[in-house]
């Protein structure tokens, strides 16, 4: 039995015994006696202004609004990175993704990111008698590097420390184009063979570039490989026919397949990471959602990923699951508009502010690149509040770990349960925070950048990066926007945030490192 459930009232026996909030622990009982379920709800490129519960009005979303307001919002919490491949790593991980070299965005024929020999969320889970299972968007890499799609893949995700996988390997927009359940491609042909290659195309087969007739969906910038669906992908496919998705229906396909795996699995507690593709591009909206927002394509998914999560916890209340269920809800980073696509994203934004007030975006060192929406629920132990405290997703795992009575202390995940379950205002002390090789440290309200060489504008997609040849500070609390850099105006909290940075990342960057200086 779980012995660690903070600050909660509990009657038992006639007793009542209440719990005041403090930041000391107490050794208490859980009013159910079995181990919760733990749900993670990941979207993909989702900002912080992308809900009605972050105070987007272009937009309503009444079902992550109902977790929202039913759970502790977090208006400081943070994927680890700007972009997917890394956040995904620390989750799972609890690591800091920049002591991986290789821990950027991937193609779909990169090795598997983590190593089978390093602790993860679901094998600490499994550990403590869990079932775990992944069903989504993976992007961590699979094989050793020479994958060949038609024999069983592996390593995976199934060597990592989940039972079951039913996954994308990348991205929706990059190839290969197929669902993948425990190593194996879903619906395969073996008389039509995947071949998949991200330098060079097959021969005969039809591009973008060489067929644009074929194309109902332009590209942008990079989307102009192999065409699956109508749509021009990030490299070269050849076979696979009967096994390619359907790109409108994979919303559905995924909402269907984690149902099933809540409604099989609900004897005992499970582990699920129900990572959703959504607003990630390609936008391709199921038709029921085609216009429905009057933003596009973006617009439209956000609505569908929202009713999708309706429907998912309809099926948690329907199987008598719900009150003993953990939810954890947030975004592997933040929102970019055109990723690659003339999909409307910007033409039909309107209003819509999907930084909410931030600066930056996707990609970006800035705040609107890692902070994202962030929410636990547990219906009937969580009371809802808003939360200021600072918390990062690659803090899951040493905080699941504490509230299952077990400890980890092999990773940069830090123990926050109480703040994850609303009982503390305290979060973390420090995070460092990463975007496209760059890192920067959030302490307390400030936030500090150091001196980086290079363009500060990502043309393609519009997105302010925060590269400066001059180090940047800003209180965070103050100036959500990140508008007035203090700096110069303070140098002694400059001086104290230097100083902790450098002794967080362990290195010295004004030693050695050319791309990185200090003033």
């Amino acid at each position: 039995m779980i012995k660690k459930y903070l600050h909660f009232i509990i009657f038992t026996a006639g007793i009542l015994l209440l719990g005041c909030k403090t930041d000391k622990k107490e050794e208490v009982v859980l009013k159910t006696p079995n181990k919760p379920n733990i749900v993670v709800i990941y979207l993909d490129d989702l900002g912080y202004g992308d809900l009605s519960a972050y105070g987007a009005t272009e937009l309503q979303t009444p079902n992550i609004d109902a977790l929202a307001s039913g759970g502790i919002k977090f208006t400081n919490g943070y994927a680890s990175s700007a972009t997917c491949t890394p956040s995904r790593y620390a989750l799972l991980t609890g690591m800091y993704p920049w002591r991986n070299k290789d821990a950027k965005i991937l193609p779909g024929t990169a090795p598997l990111l983590i190593s089978t020999t390093q602790q993860t969320l679901p094998k600490m889970l499994k550990k403590q008698g869990y079932q775990t299972a992944i069903v989504g968007k993976w992007h961590l890499g699979l094989g050793t590097g020479v994958v060949n799609w038609n024999e069983k893949v592996t390593p995976g995700p199934n060597e990592v420390g989940f039972d079951k996988s039913y996954i994308l390997a990348a991205t929706q927009d990059r190839v290969p184009t197929v669902y993948i359940k425990d190593g194996n491609v879903v619906g395969l042909d073996k008389n039509d063979p995947i071949q998949v290659d991200y330098k060079s195309n097959f021969e005969g087969e039809p591009t973008a570039i060489s067929n644009p007739e074929m194309v109902n969906m332009k590209w942008h910038h990079g989307h102009n490989n192999s065409i699956v669906n109508g749509i021009p992908r990030i490299g070269y496919m050849k076979g696979g026919e009967a096994a390619k998705w359907i790109d409108t229906e994979m919303a559905d396909h995924f909402l269907v397949k984690a149902q099933n795996y809540v409604k099989s699995h609900k004897d005992n507690p499970f582990f699920l990471y129900y990572a959703m593709q959504q607003p990630h591009v390609p936008r391709t909206p199921h038709p029921r959602f085609v216009g429905k927002s009057g933003m596009g394509p973006r617009g439209d998914v956000i609505l569908e990923a929202d009713w999708m999560i309706g429907e998912f916890m309809k099926t948690l209340k329907e199987e008598g699951i719900l009150e003993n269920t953990l939810i954890v809800f947030s975004s592997d980073n933040g929102p970019v508009l055109n990723d690659g696509y003339y999909d409307d994203a910007v033409e039909k934004n309107g209003n819509h502010d999907s930084k909410g007030g931030l600066r930056g975006g996707k990609y970006s060192i800035f705040e609107a690149g890692t902070r994202v929406p962030f929410i636990t629920y547990w219906k009937g132990t969580i009371q809802p509040a808003v939360s200021d405290a600072i918390v990062c997703q690659m803090d899951l795992l040493a905080s699941i770990a504490d509230l299952l009575d077990t400890k980890d202390s092999s990773t940069d995940s830090k123990n926050v349960l109480n703040a994850f379950l609303g009982k503390s205002d305290k979060g973390r002390d420090n995070l460092v925070i990463e975007a496209t090789g760059k890192t920067a440290l959030r302490s307390g309200d400030w936030l500090y950048i150091p001196a980086y060489k290079g363009k500060n504008f990502r043309e393609k997609v519009g997105v302010e990066v925060g590269n400066f040849p001059y180090e940047q500070l800003y209180n965070v609390k103050e100036d959500i926007g990140q508008h007035k850099n203090l700096a110069e105006s303070s140098p002694e909290k400059l001086s104290e945030m230097k100083a902790i940075f450098l002794k967080l990342r362990g290195v010295d960057f004004t030693k050695g490192v050319k791309e990185v200086q200090f003033r």
